[in-house]
């Protein structure tokens, strides 16, 4: 299994889609596995979930220097 692979498009269907966000918030093995259509081990999603957390807090704070960006430009 690509696990990089995995965790892009688990991140992508959840940021397009807010109440599959909500539901990965509460919910994240959950989200997972309905994403990607099979029953992980637990040693293994779990290294996906921390992955699609990571990912989108980078996304986040990668979203938010660029709006600060034209801030500081006169």
């Amino acid at each position: 299994m690509d696990i990089k692979g995995q965790i892009n498009k688990i991140v992508e269907e959840v940021t397009k889609n807010p109440n599959l966000k909500q539901q990965f918030d509460k919910e994240p093995v959950k989200v997972i596995e309905k994403v990607i259509g099979m029953d992980l081990p637990d040693d293994v999603v779990m290294k996906v979930v921390d992955g699609v957390k990571a990912k989108m807090t980078m996304g986040n704070a990668a979203k938010a220097a660029d709006s600060l960006k034209g801030i500081f430009k006169s």
